[in-house]
């Protein structure tokens, strides 16, 4: 990751110093683009498989995420005794918690960034503690850094509101076939994110665990030796989603080769090959790898999603249908406020800065109609990964500039060399 960002950096004729990397981005002179790229393994994938590969050493993976959020999880899961920063890395912060309060004879502090220390974590201790587990808060009362002593646990069922983040779900779901009696768990009121606890429990079928999910509740067997297998991470459809946002703001014809994707994908940002058919855009499937195609011009001029159990594709498609002189209104957001930054807010008042008219509340998004794009505006990213990729196709439509650049290292850190390669002008400012 650092030799292709320091890569990156030299071809900009970048020289590190002190100060954040601004980069300004405009359109490629060819708007009808036809490349193929690459992407690395999902983060969200990635982290599952390595915290399954530390209960279950047997168990082989391929195709790891190249991202900070992937390194950091591989440096925690190491780590025995002592302080355990995860900086940014909301996923490792759950699975490491439930990791280490699930390993006797570990004791760490559980720590992170400014922002993760303002993050919630209070609903996966009180359900940890509920199955046995010694957590105490460092500081504040619900919220990192947290101190674990791991020990047994021989307690096996336990409840979670069903609206809450799947990270902490999943959290739980990932230590249960490591338990001694396994897990049931109860999930309270309406689920929400579905597709991320599907592909939990598929990668513990894959090892060989037995699990059920029937209504709101969800068993895991306990499984004393995984089966020798090799996980193959799928790409990222997160990391998909930015070029299809540029396929649908890009020239009719334009074909954009992604690998390595399967069409039947536990991955939840996959419902994007559905979305983007409103804007225009075909998907086709090949020996793993996928073809955007844009076959049609987009002829709404409003769309509707639930993006409760995808909400990390919402800023995609908001820029999206901002290009396209579109609305939208998204809806099952409700997670967004506590991501890398409050999501919503920032996504208003940067599209604004754009020309955008956005409303929001708690969990939804409302974009209106318009054509008025302003051109040479700043875009501050938050600390957040998603922030300043949603916004680099925009560049199709106005010239911009995207400030601390290089938070993208934490899930796509390729990004910005991958949207040169489609001929995409970028330097630094």
């Amino acid at each position: 990751m650092i030799g292709t960002l320091v890569a990156f950096f030299l071809a900009l004729d970048f020289q590190p110093n002190s100060k954040a990397l601004r980069l300004k981005l405009s359109a490629p002179q060819n708007q009808k683009i036809e490349k193929s790229i690459e992407i690395t393994g999902s983060k969200s994938e990635t982290n599952r498989s390595l915290l399954l590969q530390a209960l279950f050493p047997q168990i082989s993976i391929e195709n790891l995420s190249n991202s900070d959020d992937g390194q950091v999880m591989q440096k925690g899961l190491a780590t025995s005794q002592g302080e355990v920063d995860i900086h940014h890395a909301g996923t490792a912060m759950r699975f490491l918690t439930a990791f280490f309060a699930s390993q006797t004879g570990k004791e760490v502090i559980l720590t992170g960034s400014k922002r993760m220390q303002e993050r919630p974590i209070k609903v996966l201790v009180e359900a940890l503690r509920a199955l046995g587990a010694e957590i105490d808060y460092v500081r504040n009362e619900g919220y990192p850094p947290i101190h674990i002593k791991g020990k047994t646990l021989s307690k096996n069922q336990v409840s979670l509101p069903a609206n809450i983040s799947s990270q902490y779900i999943s959290a739980l779901l990932l230590i249960a076939p490591s338990l001694e009696n396994g897990l049931e768990l109860e999930l309270i009121g309406k689920i929400t994110s579905v597709p991320y606890i599907k592909m939990t429990l598929g990668l513990l079928e894959q090892i060989g665990a037995q699990t059920q999910f029937q209504g709101n509740k969800i068993s895991v067997a306990p499984l004393k030796k995984a089966e020798d297998v090799i996980l193959v991470v799928e790409s990222d459809w997160s990391s998909a989603s930015y070029f299809y946002s540029v396929a649908a703001l890009c020239e009719m014809g334009t074909k954009i080769q992604l690998s390595a994707y399967k069409e039947n994908s536990l991955q939840g940002d996959s419902v994007l090959a559905n979305i983007y058919r409103d804007f225009g855009i075909e998907t086709s499937f090949s020996q793993n790898r996928i073809t955007l195609h844009k076959v049609a011009e987009c002829e709404k001029e409003h769309v509707e999603y639930d993006l409760a159990n995808a909400p990390d594709i919402a800023q995609t498609i908001a820029v999206t249908c901002f290009g396209l002189g579109m609305g939208c209104h998204l809806t099952g957001l409700h997670t967004l406020p506590i991501k890398e930054t409050d999501r919503l807010g920032a996504m208003k008042t940067e599209l604004e800065k754009v020309g955008a008219q956005v409303e929001i509340d708690h969990e939804s998004l409302t974009l209106k109609p318009s054509n008025a794009i302003v051109p040479n505006k700043s875009i501050d990213t938050y600390h957040d990964h998603r922030m300043a990729m949603a916004f680099g196709p925009l560049a199709l439509k106005t010239n911009l500039f995207v400030n601390d650049a290089e938070v993208v290292s934490k899930s796509y850190p390729d990004y910005w060399n991958d949207l040169k390669t489609l001929g995409f002008n970028i330097e630094e400012a």
